[in-house]
């Protein structure tokens, strides 16, 4: 028997008092005529104990009457009339562990130990479970494998004893991915016994940067349903740290001696009065007076933080914030690109009516890339270790026949040559170049000018300006330009045509490298190119376009593969030194290091090469903010409840069992019933015992 409101039988325990009523012994209250008490003196009734216990009958009836009637305020039942469900069916049960860097906040690794405690706990010996951790990639850690091949006694205690040897890293969220292994590896053990079900249970804080992206379109495999521990967090807000890519726009020297930073407090944060300077490894205090910054909860700022003085400072720390994990990043001065342009032509660079004074003006110095321009004049001797480092090379005078096969060994070799043909001059020139004996060049001036008509805006060239708001050239005027015949050029490619149908610019294809031709001169005399504002770009596009190596980022995230080959730009052995010291070697072949598991400075040394990079935590990891468990369930994940809100579901199903089952039976009601009865034949012995007590009473002596 089960009681619906046990509490009730609490109430049995007043069956002492009819006990003690019995013990005491009343007075009788029959009155007897006397004559006058003037002359006694007064005393009160005493009560006595009995030694014994008078009337049993009638005490057990009292006594039985209390106790019915707390059972019936209990509302008894009996478990037999419903048969109780059967849990025991076996499960694969895989724990997917979130160990980000976002799960570095307070007690959130310690919950997840709980929660996989508590799984284990409610796991039957029928069950299998499995054991895999995820940030960026999918790590297992225990298979169902070894869950099997364990004793029974042993199996907790081994996931248990794995799962102490892990803590969480400094990688990105891809919890889309995660899920998707996770869900393909049960789907592939399930398939070898139907009657099991599949479950993961997902232990993550869920945070707002968790990239989804894997799941978008993914068919989710029947039978494998996902149990979501979310957990909670001991502080909500979270102030973050991140460097800023430098903009190419700046050049001055002020402005390469900073460092800028954002810095974004997220929304319900409860502090918003925070420092930020540089810090040194050995220390997490500021080497050097902090700055004073105040970020408003749900905004973010924009810092310019001074180079340090000290040349050993790499970080720059924020201070006044309850999680720490992402209030560092580290910076090193970035690497300046050095691109060599070799000019043959007889101007001044000082002649404001020539292309050289516009060529040097167009291509400006920045933080990140240095253009050098080395002009010659057509007589005299090229060096061909210059011209071999060089990144074009610009062709707008006659050469010699020797100087016209060097560039073109050169350019067979794989560069990128530009003639400049405004005349007639240049013929023999680009004969020898294209090596094209019967072209001819004949020299155009339009009767007003003449513009660019049909442009290929799908050539690298040209497509930075293929968005209609960039893509008009008709402003540009052209006074003279060159005519040939690009049907003797079996190769070659017109990117652009004037209007008259004439091309415009030339691509020729000369080995592995290449030849431009462009049949008018940028200079006031020839065309408005120079003032125009397409120059500037264009010169830059059709440097790059000829295989220039792009800038190194100025960081990298955490899980990021580095080229260090092509950062060193040196063959061999090779070691790289990780940011806590260790040291790693790389092989001839190994041209990519994908070890950045760690924030920090990374220095790569090969032979006399020394380069270094800097590795940053992903900012989506700062984005702390709780994501809803809908957006699992939009994107298709079968959301179930976990194992602690199932167990509490379990006890709620089985209260409303108990109170169907009660208000089914209603022994209540008999057992109310027998409790007035017991009181009736109480209350019958009762008065029937006060007239026989009555009856047979004394009277009082004189």
């Amino acid at each position: 028997m089960s009681f619906l409101a046990p509490l009730f039988l609490v109430g049995s325990l007043a069956i002492g008092l009819p006990i003690l009523f019995h013990f005491i012994r009343r007075t009788t209250r029959e009155r007897k005529p006397f004559s006058s008490l003037m002359f006694l003196l007064a005393s009160p009734p005493r009560l006595t104990r009995r030694t014994r216990l008078e009337h049993i009958l009638l005490l057990l009836l009292r006594c039985a009457v209390l106790c019915l009637l707390a059972l019936g305020f209990a509302r008894p039942f009996f478990h037999s009339s419903m048969a109780a469900p059967d849990n025991q069916a076996a499960r694969r049960i895989l724990i997917l562990i979130d160990v980000s860097a976002s799960m570095r906040r307070a007690d959130l690794w310690a919950d997840a130990r709980k929660r996989v405690d508590s799984i284990l706990r409610s796991c039957s010996p029928a069950d299998q479970v499995a054991l895999f951790t995820f940030d960026r990639q999918v790590y297992p850690l225990s298979s169902f494998e070894q869950w099997n091949a364990a004793p029974l006694s042993e199996r907790s205690s081994l996931v248990t004893a794995t799962l102490t040897r892990t803590s969480p890293g400094w990688g990105s969220t891809q919890l889309g991915n995660a899920l998707v292994q996770a869900a393909e590896a049960l789907a592939d053990t399930s398939g070898k016994n139907s009657t099991e079900h599949s479950r993961i249970e997902l232990i993550t804080d869920l945070q707002e940067g968790s990239r989804l992206e894997q799941l978008q379109g993914y068919e989710w495999p029947k039978g494998v349903e996902v149990s979501i521990n979310q957990l909670k967090p001991l502080h909500t807000g979270n102030a973050s740290l991140q460097l800023v890519s430098d903009t190419d726009e700046v050049s001055d020297a002020k402005a390469s001696a900073q460092v800028r930073v954002r810095v974004s407090n997220m929304a319900g944060s409860k502090h918003e009065q925070m420092k930020i300077g540089w810090a040194s490894a050995a220390s997490a205090s500021f080497a050097a007076p902090p700055q004073e910054l105040y970020v408003p909860a749900g905004q973010s700022r924009v810092v310019t933080v001074p180079a340090p003085s000290v040349g050993s400072l790499d970080r720059v720390v924020l201070q006044g914030d309850d999680d720490d994990f992402d209030n560092t990043v580290f910076t090193s001065p970035p690497e300046v690109l050095r691109l060599n342009v070799t000019y043959l032509g007889t101007e001044s660079e000082t002649d404001t009516r020539q292309g050289l004074y516009f060529l040097k003006r167009a291509f400006q110095e920045t933080r990140h890339q240095t253009v050098v321009i080395k002009s010659h004049l057509p007589s005299e001797a090229l060096n061909p270790e210059e011209l071999q480092q060089s990144s074009l090379v610009i062709v707008a005078a006659p050469l010699s026949d020797g100087a016209a096969q060097a560039i073109r060994a050169q350019v067979t070799g794989g560069k990128s040559a530009l003639v400049v043909v405004d005349s007639s001059a240049l013929q023999s020139t680009l004969r020898g170049l294209l090596q094209q004996e019967q072209l001819k060049i004949e020299e155009v001036r339009p009767p007003s000018y003449a513009m660019l008509g049909e442009i290929d805006f799908r050539h690298p060239i040209f497509s930075p300006f293929a968005d209609p708001r960039f893509s008009d050239f008709t402003k540009i005027h052209f006074w003279r330009y060159a005519r040939l015949d690009a049907n003797q050029l079996s190769d070659a490619h017109a990117l652009a045509r004037f209007d008259s149908g004439d091309p415009a610019l030339l691509e020729v294809p000369t080995g592995a490298g290449r030849i431009l031709i462009l049949t008018s001169g940028w200079q006031p005399e020839s065309s408005q190119l120079a003032l125009s504002s397409k120059f500037v770009p264009l010169l830059y596009s059709i440097l790059e376009s000829g295989g220039v190596p792009e800038p190194f980022p100025a960081q990298y995230r955490v899980g990021d593969v580095v080229p260090v080959r092509a950062l060193t730009g040196a063959a061999g052995a090779a070691s790289v030194r990780c940011p806590d010291g260790s040291q790693l070697s790389l092989s001839d072949g190994q041209t990519n290091f994908s070890q950045t598991v760690l924030p920090g400075v990374y220095t790569v040394t090969s032979g006399s090469s020394l380069k270094k990079f800097v590795v940053n935590l992903d900012p989506a990891e700062s984005r702390t903010a709780p994501l809803p468990v809908d957006e699992l369930e939009r994107l298709g994940v079968p959301a179930a409840k976990p194992v602690e809100l199932a167990g509490n579901e379990t006890q709620k199903s089985a209260r409303l069992q108990n109170t169907e089952l009660e208000n089914r039976q209603k022994l209540w009601r008999w057992v109310i019933a027998a409790a007035l009865l017991v009181l009736i034949l109480e209350t019958w012995l009762a008065g029937r015992t006060a007239r026989i007590v009555t009856v047979t009473a004394p009277a009082p002596s004189g």
